[in-house]
């Protein structure tokens, strides 16, 4: 019986195997260049590594198979592209916008929200959530932005020397507080502790991420939940869910606090300063339109946790990247950071050594640095999405329901439209240069009806932060880029130290 029952298992996956791989989307698939595999199992191999094995894997790929390539595992293919035809192609469609079954893995830690959502559900929560990116509000949103660059540089200060720092710690801190009271309307003053949990199972979980990755892509992501990295991945998700939990109670009671009289008010004049039941009425906040959205029968409560979720990783891990990455720049490259600095000090000196929206958006050689760093070292490195019918690429024709990856590191880094492209030139953004660029050469926010709904708050996050420093410090490397150890991970970070060494400089009295 048992031989029986292993042969018919055995005649069911071979016949299987033979359709996905001879059948019709085989065939096509096949077409496509990519590494040989092994019998039944295809490309597994290559991906039975450690993180930084993989990400090296990747990259060797994306070299190899220029400017589409393919790997197969069992009965799943996933092609991957960098060509900004082929990207547009993709990107700028309103068929393809689906997100793949790779984000299913953060299904347990960020549900089914803006980011991971498909169709009418990932419609109605970018409708809701639009508002909250306006320009209009991003002008409220800036002073926070500004006080915290402020407070980070002023934590430097107190230390009366020369300071060096682990980057992404010391970065994050900031960035969380700033999306937690902006976008969420709610202060982590005095929250440290709770804070740097918070974040360290953030980075935490990109490893735990990456593992459970690589058992769904060999088959056996039921074992996960039966293993200790299973068990820890479970106590991280408590920590993570915690300390949403907790900035949506507090807003929550806030609400409570005064009646919902500011709830009634979103969609008329939210900015002026007034007093309602003796405290102040707060900012617009994203949470507030989905307080308001739930109150109107729209989202539940896990509705709203899933957002916050998304938005708290997102709104700060991202944005603390970028940061990184361009302090790590200009530190290596003492030329452009005098020119970033010259910029700066006639900035401030124009302004009483204060920054403001204006001032921030004067700053335009910094944010051609920023956008240099981000075309180097793009946060997001790749977005997986999945075909939803056959679609004709610049060489091949992929069937629907295809897994693609789309490399935005790989076409960041394209010669054939960014020449040099290792070497960092912020002048590569100067208008009569980005006028003729391929527009889907550059994708650090993702392109078409999917892109990211917070790039401008981004933009002027990172510029926020970033100038008060450069006003008050020399920058010097301690780790070089050439030396960071790069993992797999849901973001683009290094695994190990990257240290800054910041020395003040010396202010003339004015």
């Amino acid at each position: 019986m048992f031989i029986i029952l292993l042969l018919l298992i055995l005649t069911v996956y071979l016949t299987c195997h033979i359709y996905t791989h001879y059948g019709p989307d085989g065939r096509l698939l096949n077409k496509i260049p990519g590494p040989l595999g092994l019998p039944i199992i295809g490309n597994v191999l290559l991906v039975r590594s450690t993180r930084e094995g993989l990400w090296k894997v990747l990259c060797y790929l994306t070299e190899q198979y220029y400017p589409i390539g393919k790997v197969w595992a069992f009965f799943t293919v996933a092609v991957t592209i960098r060509h900004p035809d082929d990207l547009e192609v993709i990107l700028n469609s309103t068929k393809h916008t689906d997100k793949s079954r790779v984000y299913d893995i953060l299904h347990p830690w960020l549900g089914t929200g803006l980011l991971t959502s498909a169709g009418s559900k990932w419609q109605s929560r970018r409708k809701i959530l639009t508002p909250t990116f306006h320009f209009n509000i991003l002008q409220q949103f800036v002073e926070i932005l500004i006080e915290e660059g402020e407070r980070m540089t002023n934590s430097l200060k107190n230390a009366e020397d020369s300071v060096t720092k682990d980057l992404i710690p010391f970065i994050s801190e900031h960035t969380l507080n700033a999306i937690c009271e902006t976008a969420m309307g709610t202060s982590l003053q005095g929250l440290g502790s709770f804070q740097q949990q918070y974040r360290k199972a953030v980075h935490q979980m990109g490893e735990f991420i990456v593992y459970r990755l690589l058992r769904q892509w060999l088959k056996n992501d039921w074992i996960f939940s039966l293993t200790p990295r299973g068990r820890e991945q479970a106590k991280l998700l408590k920590i993570l869910h915690g300390f949403t939990e907790k900035i949506i109670k507090e807003r929550k009671d806030y609400h409570k606090l005064t009646n919902g009289q500011y709830l009634k008010n979103l969609n008329k004049d939210a900015v002026a300063d007034e007093e309602i039941i003796g405290i102040r009425r707060k900012r617009l906040a994203m949470l507030d339109l989905l307080i308001q959205a739930s109150q109107e029968g729209l989202l539940t409560d896990k509705d709203i946790r899933e957002e916050v979720d998304t938005f708290t990783f997102e709104g700060h891990d991202t944005t603390s990247s970028g940061i990184c990455f361009t302090l790590a720049l200009l530190a290596e490259h003492k030329d452009i950071q005098e020119r970033v600095r010259k910029e700066i000090d006639v900035i401030m000196k124009e302004n009483q050594e204060k920054l403001t929206m204006k001032s921030l958006q004067d700053l335009q050689y910094l944010e051609r640095c920023i956008k240099e760093a981000l075309r180097l070292y793009p946060s997001v490195f790749f977005i997986s999405r999945n075909t939803s019918e056959k679609v004709q690429l610049k060489s091949y024709l992929i069937p629907a329901g295809t897994l693609l990856h789309l490399n935005i590191f790989g076409v960041h880094r394209d010669p054939k439209f960014w020449p040099n492209p290792e070497i960092f030139d912020p002048d590569r953004f100067l208008p009569d240069k980005i006028r003729n660029r391929h527009p889907y050469s550059y994708l650090p926010f993702s392109a078409g009806p999917r892109n990211c709904i917070g790039q401008r708050f981004a933009i002027l996050e990172m510029k926020a932060m970033i100038a008060p420093l450069i006003y008050n410090f020399y920058l010097e490397p301690v780790d070089y880029l050439k030396d960071l150890r790069i993992g797999a991970d849901i973001l683009l970070r290094p695994f190990t130290l990257h240290r800054l060494k910041f020395i003040p400089i010396a202010k003339k009295c004015i």
